[in-house]
């Protein structure tokens, strides 16, 4: 597996439909602006506390996939969680929900998507799910798969038998 990013349009170019291709249209907030890895997800609802436990693991360069529901109303993730990620070796994070510390997130070595910011901070009841499939862009995400993130968008890679 490749651990280099590669130009989500040339993935385009090489594997035509094979490739996933999430439709959502995200904004950078990290100091990466093109990351891969394999996937991690977690499913939540303006909830970040799962997320909070899954950034104090060693990351391994992996992605977490966060299924927000497009929940603009609370931030998921904010300067000191992406701190720890950075710190704990993830890769990066595909945020279908927002982000708050806009400013300092754009300073750390992270790779982070997101639909939008919001200060607001999220619940802490540690509701939703970690490693099960998410949804959202019209793909499919699940544990394992490998992740390309880029300018131009975020990509699967096909799944290999």
């Amino acid at each position: 597996m490749s651990t280099v990013p590669v130009p989500t349009a040339d993935l385009v170019d090489r594997y035509g439909e094979q490739l996933r291709v999430c439709d959502t249209q995200f904004t950078s907030y990290g100091a990466v602006r093109s990351f891969c890895g394999p996937v991690r997800t977690i499913s939540c609802h303006d909830d970040n506390a799962l997320l909070h436990e899954l950034l104090r693991e060693p990351g391994d360069g992996h992605i977490v996939v966060v299924d927000g529901l497009a929940s603009l109303r609370t931030a998921l993730l904010g300067d000191i969680m992406a701190t720890r990620a950075r710190d704990n070796g993830w890769a990066g994070l595909v945020i279908h929900g927002a982000v708050r510390d806009v400013a300092a997130l754009a300073g750390i070595h992270l790779g982070v998507r997101a639909l939008g910011a919001n200060p607001r901070k999220s619940g802490k009841a540690g509701t939703g799910a970690v490693d099960v499939p998410v949804t959202f862009g019209g793909v499919t995400f699940g544990p394992g798969d490998v992740l390309h993130a880029d300018d131009d968008g975020v990509v699967l890679l096909p799944n290999q038998p």
